[in-house]
């Protein structure tokens, strides 16, 4: 089981500097949408010079242009790529096709799908290498969690690894690491806290 920590709501100097807190802790690091948004993918570059090491994920959220965008951030260092689990086959073949050109993988972001184990088993025979449930911000501000639906995609998926992102904390983690997904992704559960090194470290010796 691997950390991801995503990084949504900071500029290049302060992901570098939040980062280096925790980056011993961490597997990978996500360059999550807005800041790829307000920063474009010199975000990834920056942060995948700075920590060799770690595992950059590039959170495109694609939905069309697959192959040309997968291409663009795997030249900026992306070790992973996310596709939508509502975006066309098509799209969603021709991101697997260009990742494994370019010896990068593909993370099939669930976020609104509303049949998760039927999509979740198409998806998976498109050769993808990550499924992840997410309960996004809105609806995580209604109380809405992604445990259940990790436990659906696991009882569905054959060959693609699991994951999950969306409100996970300190205290919801026991709950996650009882179904065992491949990938936990962290937000605010680590950024927004005031010891993140701490709680880093926690997550990470919970998880393995």
């Amino acid at each position: 089981m691997e950390l991801q920590l995503a990084l949504d709501l900071v500029n290049i100097p302060e992901a570098i500097a939040l980062v280096k807190e925790v980056e011993e802790h961490i597997d990978i690091v996500e360059i999550g949408t807005p800041v790829v948004i307000n920063e474009g993918l010199h975000a990834v570059k920056a942060i995948k010079e700075a920590f060799p090491n770690l595992k950059v994920l590039a959170d495109l959220k694609i939905m069309d242009a697959a192959g040309y965008e997968v291409m663009k951030a795997s030249e900026a260092g992306a070790d992973i790529i996310t596709i939508l689990g509502t975006a066309e086959d098509m799209s969603i073949k021709g991101a697997v096709e260009e990742a494994k050109k370019q010896g990068k993988k593909i993370l099939v972001d669930m976020i609104a799908v509303k049949d998760l184990a039927d999509r979740a088993k198409e998806v998976d025979a498109m050769g993808v290498d990550y499924i992840c449930v997410h309960t996004g911000y809105d609806l995580q501000a209604i109380g809405k969690n992604s445990f259940e639906d990790l436990q659906t995609i696991k009882s569905v998926v054959k060959n693609a690894k699991t994951a999950i992102a969306g409100g996970i904390k300190l205290e919801t983690l026991p709950e996650v690491v009882k179904v065992q997904p491949d990938l936990v992704i962290v937000g605010g559960g680590i950024t927004g806290q005031a010891d993140k090194k701490a709680v880093a470290a926690k997550m990470q010796q919970m998880i393995n």
